[in-house]
């Protein structure tokens, strides 16, 4: 009575092997934005730039933060062409290090030499390079 089980099974083991075996057609999505590779420097600045100036600056650096409508003046674009341009890395280390106040700018941006290495700063300054967009 029990032996036609192992012939019912060996009847259905092809059609389970060959549904397993196929392949599902890949679905086509829409070809993602294409991103700039980055520095190994970079990724790390990004990092510390997401955890200590994100919340005034913004995800891309255009000074549109979540502070930074409670800021008076508002943050810098720091994605600005003209701004990538005029200001030199010696000079986004120092703004950095020593705060707004330490070099003339606004107060309201804290120092973060202090808070930050000198590895920490040169990553985000490398950081900050990526952020330059097109004119």
């Amino acid at each position: 009575m029990k032996s036609w089980i192992p012939i019912l099974l060996l009847a259905l083991v092809p059609p389970v092997v060959a549904a397993c075996a196929r392949k599902a057609t890949p679905h086509r999505h829409a070809a993602a934005p294409a991103v700039a590779a980055i520095s190994y420097e970079a990724r790390q600045g990004r990092a510390v730039y997401q955890h200590y100036c994100q919340t005034c600056h913004g995800e891309t650096g255009a000074g549109d933060g979540f502070n930074a409508f409670n800021l008076d003046p508002h943050p810098r674009d720091l994605s600005d062409p003209a701004f990538q341009k005029a200001k030199s890395d010696a000079d986004l280390t120092d703004a950095i290090r020593r705060g707004g106040s330490g070099v003339g700018l606004s107060a309201l941006m804290p120092p973060w030499g202090h808070t930050l290495s000198d590895r920490q700063i040169a990553d985000l300054v490398a950081f900050l390079r990526s952020l330059r967009r097109t004119a």
